[in-house]
């Protein structure tokens, strides 16, 4: 029982951990691209705000899928060894996903706001982009929702 509680913990903790790790470099990432181009147009300050906050998305995913497996009713004294490892498989995926998914979607918002901010009209176009990385970080998330249904 301990052995399985503990797998599960940690899974939890990787999922809600590393995507929320994902988010903060993401977003950092983005900050810092629009702290340079706003020295050249102030004016697309909407633009950058809304490319920066875009990898921010991950954090919810692994809260959502935190949110999911825990309210799930699983944990507890009848855990098995099975479930317990199931939910750190669960957690390391999207953990590791959104880690990733954050970083990649950071940097192509940070291309876009340069881009902005050299006077080019590429904000659709690079919300359209940014989706790919965040499409991959979804994927995790319903992995990690199928998961929690066959506990």
């Amino acid at each position: 029982m301990g052995t399985a509680i503990i797998l599960a913990y940690v899974g939890l903790g990787l999922m809600l951990g590393l995507a929320g790790v994902g988010s903060a470099l993401g977003v950092s990432i983005g900050g810092n691209a629009t702290i340079g181009a706003l020295k050249k147009n102030e004016g697309a300050f909407g633009s950058y705000m809304i490319l920066s906050a875009l990898p921010g998305t991950q954090g919810l995913y692994g809260f959502g899928g935190f949110f999911i497996i825990n309210s799930s009713g699983v944990i507890g004294p009848d855990i098995t060894i099975l479930q317990g490892m199931a939910i750190l498989a669960a957690g390391f995926a999207l953990g590791l996903v959104g880690l990733i998914s954050a970083i990649q979607q950071g940097k192509v918002c940070a291309n876009g706001i340069a881009g902005i901010g050299a006077g080019y009209n590429v904000f659709a176009r690079t919300m359209i982009l940014a989706v790919f990385p965040e499409l991959y970080a979804i994927v995790a998330f319903a992995a990690t929702f199928l998961i929690s249904a066959g506990l």
